[in-house]
């Protein structure tokens, strides 16, 4: 076994700092599991994650590079120097296609990351070329953005006509700073006559190349609006029930204002679950202030997915303010 130091990245949410490394690990256990040892450990001031491998380097590199934590790899000498390992530049797009939207309720670029690294180290079936992500409370396309930049197809619904205003305007505008090839266009969706709202499509000119389809509408619909569409992962990170996520997201069974997210997602985890190709996965983050982990399991589990228990799959609840305990569970569908 080869022993390394992986340099935690420093997070700009200073609570979420606090709570990083101890995520950073749950996250490399799942996302490479040939890993063994994960252990923080301070070094100078500075948090690392110790570990150990028997992996080729150049393999064990790139796992480590698309960690949502990961700043720099070291590999630990029988005399305990460091000696550098280059990691290698795994994102398709400028880490900055993410970071530049600031905005309140927005979620932090590493755990959008981490949420994605895990939901799709949960797959059943073989990770081969982009993957078919959606976003089904998309908001200001955080999880898409962060899709693409990992070199995945990204699909969106969100009923806040702003943010999808909003998302639509930057993705345009950032394609044509950064001269990317592309075509970015918003039209009208009409079905039998009536106005169904509005429909983004986007296509960046890679190779292959990535595409992006978002709509404007109720989440529960969203198997109405994508027809016989299947996608591999389904990701989202619920409404929290304080100032996040839309009015209308936030409707639950008697269409009144329900501010925690048990009304909406009792009704819309089902409609997701049907989405999943077999063997997909589907990672969702919550508040758990408003919904307890036993409760959204039983909705997961209800769906027909199976809950993934037991560490490190339960190791990512962390503090996000005084009204706000975030966690995350991962569910899969049969083969």
């Amino acid at each position: 076994m080869t022993r390394y130091l992986l340099l935690l990245a420093p997070s700009a949410n200073r609570v979420y700092a606090g709570e990083s490394a101890r995520l950073a690990r749950a996250e490399l256990q799942v996302s490479c599991p040939r890993t063994h040892g994960q252990d923080v450990e301070e070094v100078a001031g500075l948090d690392y994650l110790a570990l150990e491998s028997d992996q080729p380097v150049d393999e064990l590199a790139r796992c480590l590079a698309g960690q949502s934590a990961s700043l720099a790899l070291f590999e630990r000498t029988d005399t305990d120097l460091l000696r550098p390992v280059q990691l290698p530049r795994v994102d398709l797009l400028d880490d900055d296609f993410v970071t530049i939207p600031k905005y309140q309720g927005k979620t932090n670029e590493q755990f959008t990351r981490l949420l994605l690294n895990v939901t799709i180290a949960a797959l059943r079936r073989p990770v081969t070329g982009p993957l078919d992500i959606l976003d089904p409370l998309s908001g200001r396309g955080t999880t898409l953005e962060t899709a693409w930049t990992m070199g995945h197809h990204a699909y969106g619904v969100e009923a806040d006509e702003k943010s999808f205003e909003a998302m639509a305007a930057y993705l345009r505008t950032w394609l044509r700073r950064k001269r990317l090839k592309h075509t970015a266009t918003v039209s009208p969706v009409r079905r039998e006559g009536r106005s169904l709202g509005r429909r983004f499509d986007a296509e960046l000119r890679l190779d292959p190349p990535l595409t992006m389809t978002v709509f404007t509408g109720d989440t529960r619909q969203s198997a109405a609006l994508f027809g016989k569409k299947r996608f591999d992962v389904v990701v989202t990170d619920a409404p929290y029930g304080v100032v996040h996520g839309s009015q209308t997201d936030v409707r639950g069974h008697s269409g009144k204002r329900d501010r925690s997210p048990a009304g909406l997602l009792r009704e819309a985890i089902p409609v997701w679950a049907r989405q999943l190709r077999r063997g997909g996965s589907l990672g969702m983050s919550w508040n758990t202030y408003g919904l307890s982990r036993e409760d959204a399991a039983a909705m997961l589990s209800d769906a027909g997915l199976e809950v993934l228990d037991g560490a490190p799959w339960t190791s990512f609840g962390h503090r996000v303010d005084s009204s706000i305990n975030r966690d995350l569970i991962i569910a899969v569908a049969p083969l």
